[in-house]
């Protein structure tokens, strides 16, 4: 029952901030829309901020679970576009609001996760020196970060899919020639 009552309070949230700048909802409006009192919305959330730390959090999570497994970062970088997507109204209204720090850092986690499980399974096999690997995660996770900010910056309206298809057309081959540098031998 208790996890119900959670997904409720979340799923209210999601709905209202939909409708509404993050500026504009307020607890007493998510426990009227989730049918609950205030004390119930602060056994489970001490805070509007934690509630949206939550509920991308479990975004992110639900991403790496999805992709346990990171053959393309192409891919990768599709699922966080498809859950922004899907939830379109909502990422806007918080990554336009005082609490975008908390998306971003979503997103930071979303990037790393996915760089490093890209480059282990990419790299296996290959003898890379510690700083050029932690250069390359870098390297990987902020180029992932800023397609996807950038993206963010224009409120979606890039045609960010395509965009992201004709980049990795683009850099073919770099990871390898990168690797070919990197290689101890």
């Amino acid at each position: 029952m208790a996890n119900f009552t959670k997904k409720a309070i979340e799923a209210s949230f999601i709905k209202l901030l939909t409708e509404r700048p993050l500026s504009q909802i307020t607890v007493k409006d998510i426990v009227t829309d989730c049918g609950i009192n205030r004390n119930t919305f602060y056994y489970y959330f001490e805070s509007i901020p934690k509630l949206i730390e939550t509920v991308v959090e479990e975004d992110a999570a639900a991403i790496i679970q999805t992709y346990p497994t990171v053959d393309n970062f192409g891919d990768c970088l599709q699922a966080v576009l498809d859950t922004a997507l899907s939830k379109k109204r909502a990422v806007l209204h918080i990554y336009h609001s005082v609490n975008r720090n908390i998306y971003e850092m979503y997103l930071w986690k979303v990037c790393d996760y996915a760089i490093e499980t890209y480059l282990s399974a990419v790299l296996k096999g290959h003898k890379i020196k510690e700083n050029d690997l932690n250069i390359m995660k870098n390297y990987y996770s902020s180029l992932g970060f800023g397609i996807v900010s950038n993206w963010l910056r224009n409120d979606m309206n890039d045609d960010i899919r395509s965009a992201v298809v004709r980049l990795m057309d683009i850099k073919k081959g770099m990871l390898k020639e990168m690797i070919e540098r990197c290689e101890e031998t």
